[in-house]
């Protein structure tokens, strides 16, 4: 057998070079990837929840805003009943209504000047 030239060893060197890098490049491909997958499936589980706290946060205030709409209307209506009966009050009874708001103005005229 033969030694190798100087210019058998420079191309046997090239090619392994060549190999040494594509197989580095293919191994930092192939970890780019693996992270890129990572970080895409992180991204995912991000968003559904994020999404997913989103939807509970609207129901929720749906619901506070359901539930103060009704109050808001409860409260209403007592409002007219109230305001009905004192009506009714007034028109059955005129001069002890009259005698009953002179009274009431003239307590709340004490206490305020204290």
């Amino acid at each position: 057998m033969s030694k190798p030239n100087e210019s058998q060893l420079e191309a046997h060197e090239a090619g392994a070079h060549a190999r040494i890098e594509e197989g580095a490049v293919q191994g930092t491909k192939e970890a780019v990837s693996r992270a890129a997958d990572q970080v895409e499936e992180g991204l995912h589980r991000a968003t559904d929840k994020a999404a997913h706290a989103a939807t509970r946060a609207t129901e929720k205030a749906a619901d506070v805003s359901e539930r103060s709409r009704e109050a808001y209307d409860e409260a209403m209506d007592r409002a007219d009943v109230w305001l009905d009966k004192a009506r009714e009050y007034v028109r059955e009874k005129p001069v002890q209504s009259v005698a009953i708001a002179l009274g009431a103005g003239w307590l709340l005229g004490r206490i305020l000047r204290r």
